[in-house]
């Protein structure tokens, strides 16, 4: 019991323990990210969540020790505003606005407030909100994943050479391949007379993406067909 309320003052002790405790749980989190090779990983998260400590600590110090008259939370306020520019760092824009990272950047910003939470001595909230995290990153990121891959879509692009078929290339595609969206483009190859066709397709559980292509380039009429983010790269061999 006596030990407790040493934690539960400010002085050496409790200092040692909760910059330990902040490097402890930052590490759980980080160790997650790590193992899902994100941008922010072990390292990151433990600096993020000391610093964050050490904000709290330093206005417990001007308050307790220095006799300032001030808001100890002040500085740590600053963190949850401040951490931000950090965490937009991890957030990445992917073709078709698919984006990744936003698991990260809220993950840098709990991991901010746990640390806040070891810096004024809220030792159960730090622990509770580190296993939820653990949680959620490790253990509902699955039930996540089997929902995106039921989602899951292929995005292509396919070539024609004049417009006297495009309605029943559309159609072809649309009843045939299920496609969810076709969108008359302007050529990739710029050759007159051609029309460009981005398809959306849904991909059925592991459907190996270049039997659709084959499918597609079997077609009577359809030039080529690409995977779509791959196609720039492929045109400009050509």
């Amino acid at each position: 019991m006596r030990f407790l309320e040493i934690l539960n003052e400010f002085n050496v002790t409790s200092v040692v323990v909760r910059i330990l405790l902040a490097m402890l749980l930052g590490g759980c989190i980080g160790i997650e990210r790590e193992k899902s090779k994100r941008p922010a990983g072990f390292r990151t998260h433990i600096l993020v969540c000391v610093g964050s400590c050490m904000t709290a600590l330093i206005g417990l110090f001007v308050w307790n020790q220095v006799g300032a008259v001030t808001d100890p939370l002040r500085v740590s306020a600053q963190v949850i505003s401040g951490i931000g520019f950090l965490g937009v760092g991890t957030i990445l824009v992917k073709e078709h606005d698919h984006i990744t990272g936003l698991t990260t950047a809220a993950g840098l910003w709990t991991t901010a407030a746990i640390g806040i939470a070891c810096g004024y001595g809220f030792y159960i909230g730090a622990l509770l909100a580190t296993l939820v995290v653990a949680v959620t990153a490790a253990i509902l990121f699955k039930f996540e994943a089997r929902g995106r891959k039921k989602n899951r879509k292929i995005a292509l692009y396919a070539e024609i050479e004049g417009t006297s078929l495009l309605n029943e290339y559309i159609d072809w595609f649309t009843q045939e391949l299920k496609a969810r969206n076709v969108i008359v483009v302007a050529p990739r190859t710029a050759m007159s007379g051609n029309v460009g066709l981005e398809i959306v397709l849904p991909q059925a559980g592991n459907e190996d993406i270049k039997t659709v292509l084959e499918t597609i380039r079997g077609k009577e009429g359809i030039l080529f067909a690409l995977e779509s983010v791959k196609r720039e790269k492929e045109y400009a061999g050509r």
